[in-house]
């Protein structure tokens, strides 16, 4: 029973940190759309397409280290070097890319371009690498 509340508070959470952080990354998402687009973008999208990225990026994480174990993550000085890292973030933005692609839509009811995917995913991977980057010194 305890093991049972342990892994249910951990999901909890998980779900809970995924939150805030796709929060975050939809503030940034927006505001880059709207100002890339000059026109309306649905926060509300913006922020499923991020927490659905979020969430994935969490499962992804979660299966690399039960599959791969310490081996795949590394050292935590040298987390960029290991080859599991970087298909495990290529294949993250890749999925950042098609979630935020396919659902968000812009004001006049286009979807927005590849393009503008494409550059609200790198602005979060600098953000979200820049530091991890740093350690690897």
């Amino acid at each position: 029973m305890s093991s049972l509340l342990a892994i249910s508070s951990s999901l909890v959470y998980a779900i809970l940190a995924d939150s805030v952080l796709a929060l975050l990354m939809a503030l940034l998402c927006w505001a880059l759309l709207r100002k890339v687009t000059r026109c309306p973008v649905p926060f509300n999208r913006v922020y499923l397409a991020c927490l659905l990225w979020a969430l994935a990026a969490t499962a992804a994480t979660v299966a690399l280290i039960m599959i791969g174990g310490r081996d795949a993550v590394g050292a935590g000085h040298a987390l960029l070097a290991s080859g599991w890292i970087r298909a495990a973030v290529l294949l993250d933005m890749a999925l950042g890319v098609v979630l935020l692609w396919r659902l968000v839509p812009r004001g006049d009811g286009h979807r927005i371009t590849l393009g503008n995917a494409c550059l609200c995913v790198g602005v979060i991977a600098i953000l979200a690498l820049v530091p991890l980057a740093g350690f690897s010194r």
